[in-house]
C-alpha cells in the first residue's frame, strides 16, 4: 500500500535550513536529437566485473543501443558490489565498467546515482572527476538535474532516506560524509527538488534514483521514498520515476496519479522468484531475470521497452500525453 503524509519532511524541518534550487542540484544539460527526439538504455545493480551475465546484459545493451541510436545511459545504482569502490584508483571501476561496456553505442555519456552497496564504500571517489580522466562517459552525483529539451531528467541521492541503513547497519559501514546531518540533509534536498520540479516547464518530468517507490520485488516498496518523495512528485506532475534495488525488471502503473513506476535493476544478480503476490496493484510487468531498458521520448510520446539477456523484447509501454497503454 502506498503511504501519503499531511506534512513532507522538507515542510516538518523547513525551519532548519533554505537552500537555493542550484545548492545540492547541479544542473547539466543535454541535447536531443536533430529531430527533436531523445533515446536512452537504463541499467542498474550491475558491478561485478562481469559476473552473474552483466557482460551478456553489456552486449545486448550494446546491440539495442546501436538500433536505436542512443544519446545516453542512465544507472540506477549499485554501480559497484559489494561494497563500493576503495578509492579513486580502485581496479573495479574499469574491470566492473570500462572493461564491460565496450561497444561502440555505450561510448555514450553515462549519468549515474548512488545506491546503497556504494555507500559501503569510499562515496568521494564515485563523485570524484577524476574518474572522468580514466573513462570520460562517468558522470556520478548525489543529486543532480539532466536537462533537455524534450524532458527533465532528476536524480535523486535515495539511500540517505532509508532509516534501517543508519539503525540497523549490521556489519556494514557507510560512508556518510557530506551527509550528516542527516536531518538538515534530506530536508535541503527535498526543497530544492520540489522547487525544481514546480518550476519545470518541460514536456516530460523523469525521477531517477536507485530506491523502488513501488515494487512487487524482494525490497518492495521503500516507505520512506513513499512518505517523502512521492507527494511532491504527484503534486508536480512527474510522469516517471525509475529506480533500481531490486534485481527484476518491472513496470507499475500508478493507481491514483499519472506516475509510471519503472524498475530496471537487471544488470547482473537477480533473485528468482522472488516476488510479493500481495501488493500487485497496478502491476503491469514483472521479470525476475537480468536485463535492461530502453526510453525513447518525442514530444507528444514515450516508449518504454524491456530486454532479457538475449536481447527478447519482454514488455513494451507506449505513454502518450494524457493516456497510457501497455503492450
Amino acid at each position: 500500500m502506498v503511504v501519503m503524509v499531511t506534512r513532507p519532511l522538507w515542510m516538518a524541518l523547513f525551519s532548519v535550513c533554505f537552500l537555493s534550487v542550484s545548492a545540492l542540484l547541479q544542473r547539466l544539460e543535454h541535447p536531443n536529437k536533430a529531430d527533436g527526439s531523445l533515446s536512452l538504455v537504463v541499467i542498474g545493480d550491475w558491478g561485478r566485473k562481469g559476473a552473474y551475465n552483466q557482460s551478456q546484459v553489456a552486449t545486448q545493451m550494446g546491440r539495442v543501443g546501436e538500433k536505436i541510436n542512443i544519446d545516453f545511459v542512465i544507472s540506477t545504482g549499485d554501480n559497484f558490489y559489494e561494497d563500493g569502490l576503495t578509492g579513486i584508483d580502485d581496479p573495479a571501476f574499469e574491470s566492473s565498467f570500462s572493461e564491460i561496456y565496450t561497444a561502440k553505442s555505450l561510448q555514450k555519456q553515462w549519468y549515474g546515482v548512488l545506491g546503497n552497496h556504494d555507500y559501503r564504500g569510499d562515496v568521494e571517489a564515485q563523485l570524484n572527476p577524476i574518474l572522468q580522466n580514466i573513462d570520460h562517459r562517468w558522470f556520478c552525483q548525489r543529486s543532480f538535474i539532466v536537462d533537455t529539451d524534450i524532458a527533465e531528467f532528476f536524480f535523486v541521492d535515495t539511500t540517505p532516506f532509508v532509516d534501517k541503513y543508519f539503525l540497523e547497519p549490521k556489519d556494514h559501514k557507510y560512508d556518510w560524509r557530506e551527509v550528516l546531518p542527516r536531518e538538515k540533509y534530506l530536508s535541503n534536498l527535498l526543497k530544492d527538488l520540489e522547487i525544481a520540479l514546480r518550476d519545470s516547464i518541460s514536456k516530460w518530468k523523469i525521477v531517477v534514483g536507485h530506491h523502488p517507490v513501488r515494487s512487487i520485488g524482494h525490497h518492495g516498496n521503500t516507505e520512506e521514498l513513499n512518505r517523502h518523495l512521492l507527494p511532491i512528485f504527484e503534486a508536480n506532475n512527474v510522469d516517471m520515476y525509475i529506480n533500481g534495488h531490486d534485481h527484476c525488471l518491472e513496470h507499475i502503473s500508478s493507481t491514483r496519479s499519472q506516475i509510471q513506476y519503472l524498475t530496471s535493476g537487471g544488470g547482473s544478480k537477480a533473485w528468482k522468484g522472488d516476488i510479493d503476490d500481495n501488493n500487485t496493484d497496478g502491476v503491469k510487468f514483472y521479470y525476475d531475470g537480468q536485463g535492461f531498458m530502453t526510453l525513447e521520448l518525442e514530444q507528444n510520446n514515450a516508449k518504454v521497452v524491456y530486454y532479457d539477456i538475449f536481447g527478447n523484447v519482454l514488455h513494451v509501454l507506449n505513454l502518450f500525453k494524457g493516456l497510457h497503454s501497455a503492450i
